[in-house]
């Protein structure tokens, strides 16, 4: 149950970014659906391994380069997902920032 909760607000995540950061598209439901789902696996796989070979660049740089690894797996899914696009690396930023606020938001508001 609580992994169908997780999917619900990443995909009504999704969705708020999709409507506040011009050239951050979802086509539809289905694609936010399969968008938050494929997100999710890449986050759970493949991000911890480029973080351990990020990991003295993230020192240096204070957690940044941790940071941007998230924005370019976002902006790697967009190419992989049909029906969700990011126009551009600087609105995977922006898009970015915004998911991991609205995501943060919407756990919290669901954890109480």
């Amino acid at each position: 149950m609580r992994v169908i909760i997780k999917l619900a607000i990443n995909v009504f995540a999704l969705y708020v970014v999709a409507h506040l950061v011009p050239g951050f598209v979802l086509t539809g439901l289905w694609p936010a659906i399969v968008a938050a789902i494929v997100i999710g696996v890449v986050n759970t796989f493949i991000r911890p391994i480029l973080q351990i070979i990020a990991l003295p660049i993230s020192i240096i740089t204070f957690g940044i380069s941790a940071f941007l690894i998230n924005v370019a797996l976002l902006y790697l899914v967009s190419f992989i997902v049909p029906g969700f696009r990011i126009a551009n690396f600087l609105t995977a930023i922006i898009a970015s920032l915004v998911l991991s606020l609205v995501s943060w938001f919407l756990h919290k508001l669901a954890s109480e």
